[in-house]
């Protein structure tokens, strides 16, 4: 059995700098179910599809081409039906799409098969809000990573103030407090950590500190030699 480590948490937490580093040190595939539902999102305003049509989302979902690439410096390049859309992805208002689209049921089952298909030898680390919850329930190591509310805003902000010059920490810390709500109430499978999950709280750690703990818990369960 080709084995799958899931890192959970919410927006901001720092889960997918810990995925993309755990997957490039490991040599492990890498999922990041969170752009697929962005993905899905920015389908639907491309195509012009009302907030509010969830079957439009479910067939867009469906019939979506996805490519991921990586960049001459290393950071992560996606297209969607040909075009780069890596910019867009990545913005608050794509964020907030893909938190609405992921309560959708019919979203969720048309990404369900899509997700479990990137399981590959050696491994895969997926990163995500339910990997370890619905999609990948048998995965040897779960983590959930988390962080304060207030240090999450403080990250994305960070990270996007250069790209948006109208971006406010008080803003990102209004929508990240509107979509951990959203999220962890939502009624198809809600942002909470697994009942096996080791959970961090990366809020005084450093992304090194964080990837140290998640290779040591991998070799404390054999998936990589200790020492990795």
């Amino acid at each position: 059995m080709i084995p799958v480590v899931t890192i959970d948490g919410p927006s901001g937490s720092g889960k997918g700098t810990i995925s993309r580093a755990l997957a490039q040190r490991t040599g492990w595939h890498l999922l990041d179910s969170g752009a697929l539902y962005r993905l899905v999102a920015l389908a639907g305003l491309l195509e012009g599809l009302a907030v509010d049509d969830e079957a439009g989302h479910a067939a867009a979902a469906a019939r979506m081409r996805v490519c991921f690439d990586v960049a001459p410096d290393g950071s992560e390049r996606v297209f969607l039906q040909g075009q780069d859309v890596t910019a867009g992805l990545r913005t608050e208002t794509t964020g907030a799409g893909a938190s609405r689209v992921a309560a959708w049921p019919s979203v969720r089952t048309a990404l369900l098969a899509r997700q479990r298909a990137f399981v590959q030898p050696p491994g895969l680390v997926a990163d995500g809000r339910d990997m370890g919850t619905v999609v990948f329930q048998d995965a040897p190591l779960k983590i959930f990573l988390t962080a304060s509310a207030q240090e999450r805003a403080r990250r994305r902000y960070n990270q996007l103030k250069d790209k948006d010059s109208g971006v406010s920490l008080a803003g990102l810390s209004r929508e990240i407090a509107e979509r951990d709500l959203r999220d962890a109430t939502r009624p198809i499978a809600p942002l909470q950590p697994a009942t096996d999950a080791c959970v961090i709280d990366s809020t005084a750690l450093s992304v090194g500190q964080v990837v140290a703990r998640a290779v040591e818990l991998g070799a404390l369960r054999g998936l990589w030699p200790a020492g990795l």
